[in-house]
């Protein structure tokens, strides 16, 4: 295991590597020799970590230019390699139970957005500052099944029914790929009954706060995990503040960070 995080150990690369666009090689005018992915993957990974701007990225760490970085990061989140890597992931964990199907939780994070940009808005929890929400669902341990960005002025229970969809099928048993948990945790931003109506229209039992009832119900016994989930986020600087004007560039910061959380989870099945 590496002392630096944004070096990329073997393991986690043996999975990634198989998953990345293979680029054509360009024989008649082939110019400047391309910086190995791996390099660059760590360099996106430095920024991921530090928080700092794709131009600070220091070239004597041979990640190569930011510039570079950042069209990688941008076009294998267009080939969807980190929604493959995930589900590679999480097929992994169910193959070893792993993943706590018993339950779901969902909750959401607003960061700001100094910058703007699309899927931003006038956040009402940080005095109309423009924002952007993170809407996670776990598992019942904690760990990323799906998340999605939005403006921070959705309201949190309009993504409820999308983060149920977002799960991906999970491989890893025998029999049909897993998707849905048998019940879902939530707090009272998501107290509708309509919604818990659709809820358990899918076969899924809710056990969603209602407004205006004491602390203390016991819920948070169960809904804790998405929290501690959010604050392994959080702990990657560059997803504190979305400082990107492209919806899709922090989309894959976010799920990049998923991954990695994730990846965790499988070190301990060694």
């Amino acid at each position: 295991m590496s002392a630096e995080p944004w070096v990329v150990p073997d393991e986690l690369w043996e999975r990634i590597e198989p998953l990345l666009p293979r680029r054509e090689r360009r024989f008649r005018y082939p110019g400047r020799k391309p910086v190995p992915d791996r390099q660059v993957l760590c360099g996106i990974l430095y920024v991921l970590y530090q928080g700092i701007q794709w131009e600070y990225l220091p070239k004597q760490l041979g990640f190569g230019s930011g510039m570079t970085c950042w069209r990688r990061l941008r076009d294998w989140n267009e080939a969807g390699v980190w929604d493959r890597l995930h589900h590679v992931l999480l097929a992994e964990l169910n193959a070893a139970c792993r993943l706590d199907w018993s339950r779901c939780v969902v909750d959401s994070s607003h960061v700001r957005a100094p910058k703007r940009g699309h899927q931003t808005g006038p956040s009402p929890v940080d005095r109309g500052r423009t924002g952007s929400k993170h809407h996670l669902i776990t598992d019942g341990r904690g760990t990323p099944l799906a998340v999605i960005l939005t403006g921070g002025n959705r309201n949190d229970v309009t993504q409820l029914l999308p983060l149920l969809d977002a799960i991906p099928p999970v491989r890893g048993r025998v029999g049909r790929p897993r998707r849905k948990p048998q019940s879902l945790f939530s707090d009272r931003g998501y107290d509708h009954d309509i919604y818990r109506d659709q809820v358990r229209a899918r076969g899924i039992v809710p056990a969603i706060a209602r407004r205006g009832t004491r602390h203390g119900t016991g819920l948070g016994t169960y809904r804790w995990v998405v929290e501690r989930t959010f604050a392994w986020l959080h702990g990657f600087r560059r997803l504190r503040t979305r400082w990107e004007r492209r919806a899709d560039i922090h989309e894959a910061f976010l799920k990049l960070a998923c991954c990695i959380i994730t990846e965790r989870q499988t070190r301990s099945l060694c």
